[in-house]
């Protein structure tokens, strides 16, 4: 374990036992911890430390209000055939999702296509995770996602927040070559983003976010502690257009629940997806698809980078180059971020001291 600036550098295996400490806290099954940790873990080490394990605190504060509910599983609600609805029942989302995407999986590789409308899942991390184990089994797959926690972004035009961060993901999977995995906010940046440059004690760039009276700001602090401001989304109407189809789709079909007040006192965050999964061979020949895809991949890839590029990546690829390199050297976590982190275990009864020193911290 290092400290660089503020920055603990903490390698991989001691990092998994140190967390493995804090889930059991939840009371979850040894299977549980292993699949919350791994997962949340896992987006650390894709630079999504956004989705990391600084979600815990907030996940501790959702159990301890009773709005998350370790050990629990999907249920189906509706079966039929190439459609499923289900419920996650507020357990949490690393679990619930991986679930709900192994019944979709099969259904469309029997059927060749499943849609998929879960509901009432606590948070359920990167969704770029889910994509990747749709492109795992060969199978294409579309994710429209709401968010039900406080409202953090403002519509284009609007001066306070009204929805969630509400992502998108697309994940496209080839032979023999990595799978293009495109996972977004429908915000600028993430909110979890914003919640760790406030930890560094960094800002953010222009054009992320708007503060309490609804002006340009970029201090992180107005989404993450009051007077709260709103982040904006991408690309104007644009990204405020596909935030609603996800608020629509995720929210009001898969899941009958959307963002529709300021109620702030909660601190469950529920997720609805809506997915469509294809398997791709039931409706191109495959190897075809595959060599013009992989043709255009390369063409795009062969531009010449322009000044302030190394070279041109395809959706996935950062991910790819972090995970290696944390793999290899370790995961940052920022004083703050671990700081929250020991809180939260103690909150929820595990020896904070035993956590540093798995960590590889002295006592």
């Amino acid at each position: 374990m290092g400290n660089d600036k503020g920055m603990h550098v903490i390698s991989l295996p001691a990092l998994r036992e140190a967390m493995r400490q804090l889930v059991r806290g939840f009371g979850s099954t040894p299977a549980e911890v292993d699949e919350v940790v791994d997962n949340l873990i896992g987006a650390n080490l894709r630079g999504h430390d956004s989705h990391g394990i600084g979600m815990l605190p907030r996940y501790a504060d959702a159990f301890l209000e009773g709005n998350l509910q370790p050990n629990a599983h999907v249920r189906v609600e509706i079966d039929a055939g190439a459609l499923l609805r289900l419920n996650g029942q507020s357990g949490f989302g690393q679990v619930i999702g991986r679930e709900a995407m192994e019944l979709g999986i099969a259904r469309a590789r029997e059927l060749g296509s499943c849609v998929v409308a879960l509901g009432h899942s606590h948070h359920l991390g990167r969704i770029g995770a889910w994509a990747e184990q749709a492109a795992a089994a060969g199978l294409v797959s579309v994710h429209f996602v709401n968010v039900v926690s406080r409202p953090i972004v403002a519509p284009h035009g609007g001066s306070d927040a009204r929805f969630g961060t509400n992502p998108f993901c697309v994940g496209i999977p080839f032979e023999g070559r990595e799978p293009v995995i495109l996972d977004f906010a429908t915000s600028v940046i993430a909110q979890g983003k914003t919640r760790v440059a406030h930890n560094k004690g960094e800002l953010v760039d222009p054009g992320c976010l708007i503060d309490d009276q609804g002006r340009p700001s970029q201090l992180p602090r107005f989404t993450v502690v009051p007077p709260l401001g709103a982040l904006l989304t991408f690309g104007g109407h644009k990204g405020y257009g596909l935030a609603l189809v996800c608020e629509l789709l995720g929210g009001a079909l898969a899941a009958g629940l959307t963002t529709h007040d300021h109620d702030n006192s909660k601190r469950r965050v529920l997720n609805g997806m809506f997915s469509i999964l294809i398997d791709p061979a039931r409706i191109a020949d495959r190897a075809a698809f595959e060599a013009e895809a992989g043709t255009f991949l390369d063409w795009t890839r062969g531009s010449a980078p322009r000044e302030g590029f190394d070279d041109v990546l395809t959706a996935g690829e950062p991910e790819r180059r972090y995970l290696a390199e944390r793999t290899r050297d370790g995961i940052p976590v920022d004083v703050t971020t671990w700081s929250e982190i020991v809180d939260a275990a103690a909150r929820l009864g595990v020896d904070a001291t035993q956590l540093r020193r798995a960590a590889g911290f002295e006592a």
